[in-house]
């Protein structure tokens, strides 16, 4: 059954996980944090909304949003600058007897009535925790075929304690139905994890928060997956594209450096499906005489003079004569002086390292550098 995206309203979280990577939200959301060179993470389920056929978007905020503002700005990148739908930020206290959220369901439920002015049937439910390009539309029409309450956007395969410990754990039956969930469990190896991709018809949610909210009820995976898995009909979507799960400083190091693999990069960069990002007028890298640069991805408007080795350099990067810089991310308009040594370093935006400086860390364990910060 073919079916209209644009009956499809598409929710963004962009606080939901900014405890996991406190490094890096500080002074942002983790929607606004910076990936892969020129990117920001609510780039990808904005840009998967947008090649989906979704023409309406509530970003829902929380705390630190400023820079989002920026970012996002007419949201004419992503073709989102209209008059009717478009982008739309749902800035906390919605509901002027809500606090500040808790979880989920009090955050959608401080954008209660956006949602119900919104002509869409059904809606999208995105985190920005998860880097990958995906389609909605299978995803959609099989949660109509199926008439499930809830479809969940899942992944199987082997993982980590650390993993599963920010994540929801699922056991699928027949006929793809959740029968189990296991909210943040400290379990290790072969199981099925939700990528905090939802579905459902706009009413039902509607419903689920009046009913749910009111009686001090806010998490989503704990109120409704974990306690109701056996009243709704819950079911699972296996997503086996390419993704990359943002849960730990380590993992959006490795996240980071994955795609430096030609391979990843044409898995999440496919030319059909682009993904969109604010656009800076910065001239192109330019490359000292002496300069060298190996399995690196570079941005625009990077000057580089020294060398550089299995590095995400993001735009207007400056790295000095004589110095080496390898398996590092270094954010935007960080500059490296002459003759330094830097290794296993991640650098936030605006940080200065002076000239002949000897930075290391382990691979296991990147050194952060905060923002604005000199050394």
């Amino acid at each position: 059954m073919a079916i209209n995206m644009a009956n499809v309203l598409g929710l963004v979280f962009a606080n939901m996980h900014d405890r996991t990577v406190a490094e890096l939200t500080k002074s942002r959301t983790m929607g606004s944090i910076l990936f892969g060179g020129r990117y920001r993470l609510i780039d990808f389920p904005l840009s998967n909304m947008v090649n989906s056929g979704m023409s309406e978007v509530g970003v829902i905020t929380k705390s630190n949003y400023q820079s989002l503002l920026d970012h996002l700005g007419s949201a004419r990148e992503w073709d989102l600058s209209r008059k009717k739908g478009g982008l739309h930020i749902l800035p906390p206290f919605g509901h002027i007897e809500t606090g500040l959220y808790r979880g989920r369901l009090e955050a959608l439920y401080g954008a209660m009535g956006f949602i119900k002015a919104s002509l869409c049937e059904y809606v999208v439910l995105s985190d920005c925790d998860v880097v990958t390009n995906m389609d909605f539309r299978p995803i959609v029409t099989e949660h109509i075929d199926s008439g499930a309450d809830i479809t969940v956007v899942t992944t199987s395969g082997i993982f980590s304690s650390e993993e599963t410990l920010s994540s929801t754990v699922v056991a699928v039956g027949t006929e793809n139905r959740i029968h189990d969930v296991i909210v943040r469990g400290p379990i290790s190896g072969q199981c099925t994890i939700s990528l905090n991709i939802f579905v459902m018809k706009k009413d039902f949610l509607i419903d689920l928060l009046q009913n749910f909210v009111p009686r001090g009820l806010y998490s989503f995976e704990t109120d409704v997956l974990q306690a109701k898995v056996k009243d709704f009909k819950i079911v699972s979507y296996n997503y086996d594209n390419f993704y990359r799960k943002i849960f730990s400083l380590d993992s959006y190091y490795k996240a980071n450096l994955d795609l430096i693999d030609i391979e990843n990069s044409k898995a999440l960069f496919v030319p059909k499906r682009p993904i969109y990002t604010k656009v800076r007028d910065n001239a192109p890298s330019k490359y000292g005489l002496e300069s060298s640069v190996t399995c690196s991805l570079i941005a625009d408007g990077c000057v580089i003079e020294g060398e550089v080795e299995n590095c995400v350099l993001f735009r207007g990067v400056k790295v000095g004569k004589g110095t080496k810089v390898k398996n590092s991310i270094l954010m935007q308009d960080t500059v490296i002086g002459k003759d330094c040594e830097i290794s296993n370093i991640i650098t936030d935006k605006n940080v200065n390292i002076c000239d002949n400086r000897l930075l290391t860390s382990s691979a296991l364990y990147p050194m952060f550098i905060g923002k604005g910060a000199s050394v």
